[in-house]
């Protein structure tokens, strides 16, 4: 598990998550694939901003648990989606 900030706003962290083709957007962890929520917009919504903020949870923040898929196959998923987000930060 590993999670991480991208430049910019939360609908940019979304449009990020939208455009990966092969990691999931589902909130199971352990799972067998390679998965990513952003968790101010699915776990944690229900919290105020501040009470995400004080809980550590930043807007555009995303959490991934990594799978069993190749890793260039992962890689490669990650490098398309940065690009596509590239010019929204």
């Amino acid at each position: 598990m590993l999670s991480f900030t991208l430049k910019g706003s939360k609908e940019n962290a979304t449009r990020f998550v939208d455009s990966l083709e092969l990691v999931s957007h589902l909130a199971n962890v352990g799972d067998s694939k390679t998965l990513i929520i952003q968790p101010s917009a699915t776990t944690h919504q229900q919290m105020s901003d501040e009470e995400q903020r004080t809980a550590g949870v930043l807007p555009n923040m995303l959490r991934v648990s990594v799978g069993i898929e190749h890793v260039e196959d992962i890689k490669a998923d990650f490098e398309q989606a940065f690009a596509s987000v590239l010019h929204y930060a």
